[in-house]
């Protein structure tokens, strides 16, 4: 929560007339607008990767390293409300650190503006709300996914970092060889910030040429996903254990 409450000192400065005088009635070298605001969503938004890294392995691995699935799934419960549980557990903690803040900040910059800003920027709102639970979604169902696949906790940490992160170096040799922009596709980070600004409508791609249509980004966000869950569907099932 740090880098919230500097962007909420920030809204405080850029609102308050005795920081202006400071700066001699000038603007403040800083404007709250939707650029400001996509800087407090990706900042938020790749923060929630490293608490998706922590807690997602707690969630799942630690019932497959100790064959306690089993047991848990002999009652009555099914696949579905177990996995639906531990997404919640994921879902809810992310979003204490992505979207509520943002919101809280977006209506604190509407409370303390002079002007009626809140409504004339309703866009930026919505974005964001959009923008987080789309990322929450994807990471929630990647990271336990990856972690029932792995008992180790510290390997399922640096897995989830590495779905993430390597792909974006395939997507780039894909460029360098074929001279393509679609390997960006495999650039999670890059598709993630592109979809961000087209929400928050801050596009200042300085490569038109190199831009992703919205349609192909939820296409990959989609296809992770399935994958995702494709691979929890065979992976958490009741399985005895009989020791010989």
């Amino acid at each position: 929560m740090l880098p919230v409450i500097v962007y909420l000192v920030g809204i405080y400065l850029a609102n308050n007339e005795t920081a202006r005088m400071l700066f001699g009635n000038r603007n403040m070298p800083f404007a709250i607008n939707a650029a400001f605001f996509l800087k407090v969503l990706s900042t938020q938004c790749w923060l929630a990767l490293v608490m998706t890294a922590w807690i997602a392995p707690r969630l799942v691995s630690f019932d497959l390293a100790d064959n306690a699935l089993p047991i848990v799934l002999s009652h009555p419960i099914s696949r579905f409300g177990y996995v639906l549980g531990k997404f919640i557990t994921l879902f809810t903690s992310l979003s204490l650190i992505t979207w509520v803040p943002c919101l809280l900040l977006f209506a604190y910059q509407g409370y303390s503006s002079a002007q009626p800003w809140m409504l004339a920027n309703l866009r930026i709102a919505g974005g964001l709300l959009a923008g987080s639970l789309l990322w929450i979604v994807l990471l929630s169902i990647l990271g336990l996914a990856l972690s029932s696949w792995v008992k180790w906790r510290v390997v399922a940490t640096g897995i989830i970092f590495a779905a993430v992160f390597v792909p974006a170096g395939v997507g780039g040799i894909i460029l360098g060889i074929l001279r393509t922009r679609w390997g960006f596709l495999l650039n999670i980070p890059f598709i993630m910030t592109e979809l961000w600004e087209k929400l928050l409508g801050t596009e200042t791609n300085p490569h038109p040429e190199r831009e992703l249509p919205v349609s192909a980004i939820l296409v990959v966000l989609s296809v992770v996903c399935l994958i995702s869950i494709a691979m929890l569907n065979s992976r958490i099932r009741a399985r005895e254990v009989v020791r010989g």
